[in-house]
């Protein structure tokens, strides 16, 4: 990977030479400022060089020089750094990333932000620790003043073998501003249990969990978010450093000087209160300044002697003035509307003449980068500057026409060099004139490197060298000087190459000869990306007065988890009772006026038990089951309909016969290596479902619900390469032509370098193009195509169609699915929506069709800043200023088209310096074709337009959402329009905002008050459902709008219609039966083992549901990994599940005390069984069930057993559950499952 070989001839090059003398002179004699002339693809070379001269300088005695890189961008520092090693491989160079928030906003930094700063700026006050050579950062990190004393916040370090105290280690974690939860599910948070300790530090790619054994630490390991287990795959950790997740930590100094402040700065009394009491708070950062000791320029942080670089000081003093300018104003649009809106905004005169002890608000601001610059110079720091200008012009040169640039650059009294070298041509993808170009540099004995960034692209360049004849050779990295008339291939991060001719050294990069370059760089492979297994963690977060559904009595209340001792029981003196855990629920009285009736459910029933989605409050139903029978008998009746329906769908389905794709290829693999980003466990384990529906002959017919931006194109992609791969062709249906144009540049984009010829189809080709594409699908000279509803019209034709796939499946209406399903009977269909439509949801959920569903959100998204609030012009000032002060852009959504321009032409006189576009349905198709394509390439800052944005408009670079008028719109177009920001790295705004003048309607208002509450990510499902419960909610599937959803609930229903189809199809019925055991055994999660009833449910659910013994050996397994050694209470719960798979198996419903017996039920023995059971137990009595009709159930009732026959105690615990396993066994010849080496496997599989 390294290109070191290559570097050893730059090295000789003398303008590079002359470059390391200048930085290699003590730092006295330095030069203090110098401007380098230097071609883009030679700056990583040139840093290396300047790093080898800061090295070579006489040594002085202090700490070791460090060389600073401030670049523009975040973005920027991050190429850099990923670039660096290549040239430089045992330089340190770490990235010093800048907060995402404003000094002054009420929000704090991500905190894996804050672990990086905080390690860059240990590092640098302590090179003890890991001495640093080159920092890189935005200039936004570098004029934010930090609070002094950063480098000597102590991390938190957990090392195996290592000596000390659990107690400690806890208050440690505390105090370095982890926030202790239950279960740990982001960065920045802690859990105990026992034992146990489960942490994430904010720098690590999976949280670890530490097992104590005393105070010593036993055993480190990584494990999965998603599901809380040991990671099975990678080396887990020996020593782990937890820095602190804050950079302002609460001493009893800051307190006190909260408690100082509290009733000076109006409207930030609450943070102030919390801090003063010892909790961290959100926000609490933007008060630093007033709080810390000092804020201090980050500059001077760096030893003396070091080098700080500027690239591009144009574009960073373009930059700093726009941070500073856009600080003020977010402060003057007051602080407050970023956050809570029902305090008084902070008054930021008073705030800013507000002095504490000489500390002010306004230290926290940013620093201008003049200030900056004298800073660097006073401290002995050289200021240089890197520019792709040239500097050494004569000033005769200059006439009017010259770069305003160029000539403050010459103005300055600054040093002047320049590197010699020019960036290299670019071929776009032009393969022959590649070849040729190569060709005729390697006859003239060039030396030539081409890298690429991936295995993949340097075989196919090496085949291509091959066919064309040209020696090239391929290294895994170039650590040996080039030979000249060869093409050496190596794989290396470079973004862009260059060229020197006086050398006759050229250095080609994937971009320069590909056209594209497959960022395999942002792909950091540490992070193990777990599939999905079964039994995720959803915590039932049950509250109490929450709706919930029981199969047997219907709509009830829950009220609280409570442990209440077993009847029957008899124990020694001085035992404890067993106890076993019940969930209450409270159903309608039975009698009139009188109390709510309440129903105590035992923790191995709750897969009885589902939450309530429905009307907003539903009838609580009487207990017993009469009226809610009635309900129920209503909505199967209504059901039964839909069921034929849609059997008839599925059974067609069946039985058609489609093409069965081959396995994967090599360039399948290649295609997916270079995916940019890590996928999600979800995507991971959809592609593979997809992939083997694929690979079956039955067609597929599956729906992907993902949130928007979770990667479900990527899947599409994937997938359509795979059916290209085996000779077919590919249509990709989307709602409108602008996202048709997107994915076409998506698809072309990712499949660019492979032979693959995709094709859009919509009003923007002109006939003659229109024309070509419709020969080639028929030829079948075309892969792949996208296109609107044109594709379903006649005259589209395939030579041979292998895939459809569908982009917003909610936006197409019955009749295009009618003739989808004409096209399609054996063609393979993959749908794809971010809020399916409830007939979708429906079909999905029954089994109809099956689904994916993307629920991980892609690792550094964060949800979406949504603040609801009326319209003020400051607002929309600062909310735009903002966004452009990151050069970001924004949607600003008006959905009335008579107002339109007046309110673009308003936004144009707030914001003089925006771009303002404006966009709606009424205007020509290639004018809004050529409005949206100049937004998406950024010639515009701000798009004015209806809700025309609504649909699946990906612009990465859009970060600010405004709508106007947000009363007016429904669920699913406010979480479809908040959809179209946030999809890159950047944090993201939505302002919803209403006119003020105007009433609120009640609706508009649970509307915007569920956008707001539900703004995490991955809400899209939940605001599906929200929908259907405030519009009320009907059959989804026929016309007939009826309340069967909203008697029985939304999960019931959908059960409801899995039972009836699989009525129709003569399924078996195979949901196991209701099973009940009351023994007086001590079964439970006692609340040491498992605190918190969140968990506690959840692993009660999770046992509940394990219907065998393979079941009931992953919970084992997964209790034992998650919360240490099973208490015997724990054991026991598992073994009476083990007797409840093994009763079930013999048709057993029923094992309880019944007064001095055990009652078995339902019963009917031949004869020879009864002897068998006369004999075994004397005493015995067959008995009809109580209550029972005219089928005559029986049960047995077998004496309690005792410890000895005569004066003996009952049985309790373990003895009670092997002599209930032996009844099983004589009796009711039940099979023995095979468990007794579970725990042995449990244990060996947590190993």
């Amino acid at each position: 990977m390294s290109l070191t070989g290559l570097a050893d001839i730059l090295a000789q090059e003398p303008s590079l030479a002359t470059v390391r003398a200048q930085a290699g002179v003590r730092p006295a004699e330095r030069s203090a400022e110098t401007v380098i002339s230097v071609a883009d693809g030679m700056r990583p070379v040139l840093i290396s060089q300047l790093l080898a001269g800061l090295r070579s300088a006489p040594a002085s005695d202090g700490q070791q020089p460090v060389l600073l890189v401030v670049t523009a961008t975040g973005r920027e520092a991050e190429e850099l750094e990923q670039q660096l090693p290549a040239w430089a491989p045992q330089a340190q160079v770490a990235s010093l990333p800048a907060w995402e928030t404003l000094p002054h906003e009420r929000l704090s930094p991500r905190s894996d932000t804050v672990g990086q700063r905080l390690d860059v700026m240990r590092r640098l006050a302590h090179p003890e620790q890991g001495a640093l050579d080159v920092v890189v950062a935005p200039v936004r990190a570098v004029l934010q003043p930090v609070v002094e004393g950063m480098g000597d916040l102590q991390p938190v370090i957990l090392e195996r073998g290592a000596e000390q105290s659990f107690d400690d280690t806890v208050r440690a974690l505390a105090a370095a501003a982890y926030s202790r939860t239950d279960m740990v599910s982001r960065r920045g948070e802690f859990a105990v249990r026992g034992g146990i300790l489960d942490v994430f530090p904010p720098t690590a790619d999976h949280p670890v969990r530490v097992e104590f054994f005393g105070d010593e630490i036993e055993e480190l390991r990584w494990f999965a978010v998603a599901d809380q287990r040991t990671l099975r795959s990678g080396e887990h950790p020996q020593r782990i450093v937890a820095p602190p997740c804050r950079e302002l930590l609460i001493t009893p100094a800051v307190q006190s000087r909260a408690a100082r402040l509290k009733d000076r700065l109006p409207g930030a009394e609450a943070i102030l209160e919390r801090i003063a009491g010892g909790i961290y708070s959100e926000g609490m950062e933007s008060l630093a300044p007033l709080l810390a000791d000092r804020m201090v320029p980050v500059l001077s942080l760096l030893p003396a002697g070091s080098i700080v670089v500027v690239q591009e000081p144009e574009k960073v003093r373009a930059r700093a003035e726009d941070l500073v300018a856009t600080n003020e104003e977010f402060l003057a649009a007051a602080w407050e509307s970023a956050a809570d809106t029902d305090q008084a905004p902070l008054d930021v005169a008073q705030a800013q003449s507000l002095e504490d002890d000489g500390r002010t608000l306004a230290s926290g601001s940013f620093h201008t980068l003049a200030q900056s610059r004298e800073t660097a110079l006073e401290t002995g720091l050289g200021w240089w500057s890197t520019t792709a200008l040239t500097v050494g012009a004569q000033l005769s040169e200059v006439d009017a026409d010259t770069d305003e640039a160029l000539v403050r650059l010459m103005d300055t009294d600054a040093d002047t060099l320049t590197v010699s070298g020019r960036a290299p041509r670019r071929f776009g993808g032009d393969v022959e004139a590649l070849l040729e170009h190569l060709g005729s540099l390697v006859r003239e004995g060039w030396r030539v490197v081409a890298v690429t960034e991936g295995p993949g692209p340097l075989q196919r360049l090496a085949e291509l060298m091959g066919s064309a004849e040209i020696p090239a050779a391929r290294h895994e990295s170039l650590e040996v000087e080039p030979t000249a008339g060869v093409v050496e291939l190596t794989t290396a991060g470079v973004s862009t190459g260059f060229v020197l001719d006086d050398q006759r050294v050229a250095l080609l990069s994937e971009a320069d000869v590909l056209g594209r370059s497959s960022s395999y760089a942002a792909k950091t492979k540490t992070a193990l990306p777990q599939r999905r297994r079964r039994n995720a963690v959803d915590p039932l977060a049950l509250q109490p007065g929450d709706y919930v559904v029981h199969e047997q009595h219907g709509v009830g209340q829950f009220i609280e988890l409570i442990a209440r001792p077993i009847a029957g029981a008899v124990t020694k003196p001085g035992q404890p009772k067993p106890q076993r855990e019940y969930l209450v629920l409270e159903y309608a009285p039975s009698k009139r006026n009188g109390p709510k009736d309440r129903l105590f459910v035992p923790t191995d029933q709750l897969d009885q038990i589902s939450t309530y989605q429905g009307g907003e409050a539903p009838v609580l139903s009487k207990m017993g089951g009469s009226d809610w029978n009635a309900k129920k008998r209503a909505a199967k009746r209504a059901v039964k309909d839909i069921a034929a329906e849609l059997i008839r769908l599925y059974s067609a389905r069946m039985a058609t016969r489609g093409h069965a794709f081959g396995p994967d290829t090599p360039w399948q693999r290649e295609l997916e290596e270079a995916f940019p980003y890590i996928e999600t466990p979800d995507q991971l384990t959809t592609i593979d479902e997809v992939k083997a529906d694929m690979e079956k002959e039955v067609p597929m017919d599956r729906l992907i619900s993902g949130d928007v931006g979770y990667g479900k194109t990527e899947v599409a992609v994937r997938a359509a390469f795979k059916a290209i791969q085996d000779g077919k062709q590919v249509a990709v249906l989307v709602p409108t032509t602008l996202l048709g144009q997107q994915h076409v540049e998506t698809f072309s984009q990712r499949y660019s370098g492979f032979p693959v010829r995709v094709a859009g189809l919509s009003r923007f080709q002109t006939a003659k193009e229109s024309k070509e594409i419709l020969a080639g699908l028929r030829d079948g000279s075309v892969d792949l195509v996208v296109g609107t509803h044109r594709l379903l019209s006649k005259e589209v034709q395939f030579k041979d169609l292998g895939l459809i796939i569908v982009d917003e499946e909610q936006r197409f209406g019955v009749e295009h699915k009618e003739k989808l399903k004409a096209m399609r009977t054996d063609v393979d269909v993959l749908s794809m929506s971010a809020t399916p439509i409830p007939r979708t949801l429906e079909m999905s959920l029954t089994g109809i069709r099956e689904t994916s569903t993307l629920a991980t959100p892609p690792e550094e998204r964060h949800p979406v800043l949504t603040y609801v609030g009326a319209y003020t012009d400051r607002q929309v000032t600062a909310a735009i200023r903002r966004e452009l002060m990151r050069e970001g852009q924004v949607f600003f959504v008006h959905n009335r088209v008579s107002s339109i321009t007046r309110r673009a032409s308003e936004i144009a006189q707030l914001v003089p310096e925006a771009r303002v576009a404006v966009a709606h349905g009424q205007i020509s198709e290639t004018e809004l074709e050529q409005i949206i394509l100049d937004f998406y390439e950024k010639r515009f800052d701000v798009l004015v337009s209806t809700t025309i944005v609504e649909t699946g408009l990906d612009i990465a670079n859009a970060n600010t959402l405004i709508v106007d008028g947000a009363d007016k719109y429904g669920l699913s177009q406010l979480h479809q329009l908040r959809g179209r920001v946030g999809r890159g790295r950047e944090r993201a705004y939505a302002y919803f905002l209403y006119d003020v003048e105007k009433p609120l309607t009640e609706t508009a208002l649970e509307r915007l008050k569920a956008v707001a509450a539900h703004n995490e990510l991955g809400a899209g499902l939940q605001l599906a459902q929200k929908d259907l419960e405030i519009r009320g909610a009907g059959n989804l599937l026929g016309g007939e709008q009826s309340g069967h959803i909203q008697g029985v609930g939304f999960d019931m229903y959908l059960r409801l219609v899995g039972e009836a189809v699989s009525e129709f199809r003569g399924d078996e019925d195979t949901a196991p039966t209701e099973m009940k055991i009351e023994l007086p055994v001590n079964a439970h999660l006692p609340h040491d083992y498992v605190p918190g009833e969140r968990l506690r449910l959840d692993a009660y659910r999770t046992l509940a549901q394990a219907s065998d013994v393979d079941g009931i050996r992953e919970v084992e397994a997964e209790l034992q990994d998650r919360f240490g050694e099973l208490p015997e209470p724990a054991r026991l719960l598992l073994e009476v599940a083990r007797l409840r798979v093994m009763a079930r198996s013999v048709g057993l419903s029923d094992i309880a005390v019944q007064g001095p017996s055990i009652r078995f039920a339902p019963a009917d023995l031949p004869e020879s069984k009864q002897m068998r059971l006369q004999r075994m137990h004397p005493g015995s009595k067959i008995v009809p069930v109580p209550g029972a009709d005219a089928s005559g159930a029986r049960q047995v009732l077998i004496p309690k057993p005792k410890t000895a026959r005569v004066g003996g105690k009952d049985l309790t615990d373990a003895a009670v559950i092997d002599w209930a396993r032996q009844v099983l066994v004589s009796i009711f010849e039940a099979q023995e499952p095979q468990a007794s080496s579970s725990t042995a496997q449990a244990q060996s599989g947590s190993q």
